[in-house]
């Protein structure tokens, strides 16, 4: 076991599957170190944790990896989680999404939109504010002539009118990726309650889970009271008979205009240090979006799987900051320094000075993955490539961008940048 703590030690991506784990070379993304099953004394009978402090050994003695134990997948379906083998229905939908006009989720609604026109369902989008407004001239706002050409609707306004947006019609499918609290979400709810549609999709935030030394975080984590996404799930759930809640994390894919990799790139490119808070061995986890979608696909094809269900909207593999970090150079073809920091120290806010939480953050997608079949099709390290491409092709590499935050650490750390 020796040799995986090794491995753990030098590599970005995790990946979660049953009971056998594979790994990603940060310093050769194309190379996945061969999977190795763990042995059931690695694995306590409830509650186990998948990753433990790393500055605190293991003291148990029925558990044979130090410093790391894995949580086993089966314990999704023993925490209320119920496997269904449904077929898929070949029915074609009427789908509704209620798209946010602003922030990373916009670009959820894109490509859900997308990959239902592609697989035959009738999709109107409902994107919240005006047609005219300069948030449209973001992406993926400036990308929708593909999904008019493709055979789809799009319509703006306010989600309180959201009747007469439409014009009366009916849906089969609603989703709301739009509404963060119930003032927001309540009158979309009712609404499709009132008109007939047969089951109610909403992305949530995988940001409600309570912190925890026991990453991953699982669907049936203690979630924070305080959150307001709780009071919209709770309000879902008693309102419609045939609901799902997603809940993603970070996301990349092209047509998203909030900055992720895109942070990592500015930096390599202009031979700045990337600066990241801790240690960087913090893990999290970065979905393409087309992952995403295709989940969300899943469920409005296959409803009585889905329905009463709390889905973690991710990828399956887990990425540390440090490997990000490297991953996107390598992506562009450049080296990288990195350099850490703690944040107080340098007078700094961290929300501010980075684009992630200083801390684990890394949900796993095991009931999508029991209860709904569903497979992540994509690879972080390929997709950071396509990524810089798009980096490159808009120019971004050649703005002028002022680093002032990047500035203070660096003074603070003594530390001159050419």
């Amino acid at each position: 076991m020796a040799t995986f703590v090794a491995a753990l030690s030098t590599n970005s991506l995790i990946s979660s599957s049953s009971l056998q784990q594979s790994f990603i070379n940060a310093n050769n993304p194309s190379q996945t170190l061969p999977p190795f099953s763990l042995p059931s004394s690695c694995f306590s009978s409830s509650n186990s944790s998948f990753f433990s402090p790393l500055i605190s050994p293991l003291h148990s003695s029925n558990r044979a990896v130090s410093p790391l134990i894995f949580r086993n997948s089966s314990n999704v379906c023993s925490s209320g989680f119920t496997s269904i083998n449904a077929s898929t229905s070949t029915d074609k939908k009427k789908v509704l999404i209620v798209n946010t006009n602003s922030g990373g989720h916009a670009v959820i609604g894109f490509y859900f939109a997308k990959e239902l026109l592609g697989s035959g369902h009738q999709v109107t989008v409902f994107t919240v504010g005006d047609e005219g407004s300069d948030k449209m001239k973001k992406p993926p706002f400036t990308r929708f002539s593909e999904i008019t050409s493709a055979g789809g609707k799009t319509v703006w306004g306010n989600p309180a009118d959201i009747g007469n947006v439409v014009g009366g019609e009916a849906f089969d499918v609603v989703l709301d990726n739009n509404g963060k609290d119930l003032e927001t979400v309540s009158p979309v709810v009712d609404w499709a309650k009132s008109s007939g549609a047969e089951q109610f999709l909403y992305i949530s935030s995988a940001g409600i889970y309570n912190s925890t030394d026991e990453p991953p975080h699982i669907e049936g984590d203690a979630v924070k009271s305080s959150a307001s996404h709780v009071a919209v799930e709770d309000y879902i759930a008693k309102t419609f008979g045939s609901w799902a809640v997603f809940r993603p994390q970070y996301m990349i894919g092209s047509g998203n205009n909030k900055d992720c990799e895109e942070w990592f790139f500015d930096r390599i490119v202009r031979d700045r240090p990337v600066l990241i808070p801790g240690s960087g061995m913090q893990l999290t986890n970065i979905s393409h979006v087309k992952d995403l979608s295709s989940m969300l696909t899943v469920a409005v094809e296959n409803p009585s799987a889905a329905s009463g269900n709390i889905f973690n909207c991710v990828s399956d593999r887990a990425v540390t900051l440090d490997g990000m970090a490297k991953l996107c150079a390598k992506a562009a073809g450049l080296p990288v320094k990195i350099l850490h920091y703690e944040p107080k120290a340098v007078g700094v806010d961290a929300k501010k000075a980075f684009p992630f939480r200083n801390m684990h953050f890394y949900a796993e997608p095991r009931a999508a993955q029991d209860i709904l079949g569903w497979k992540a099709t994509t690879y972080l390290p390929e997709d950071l490539k396509e990524r810089y491409e798009e980096y490159v092709k808009i120019g971004r590499d050649k703005k002028d961008i002022k680093f002032e935050i990047d500035d203070k650490i660096l003074e603070a750390l003594n530390v001159s940048v050419a």
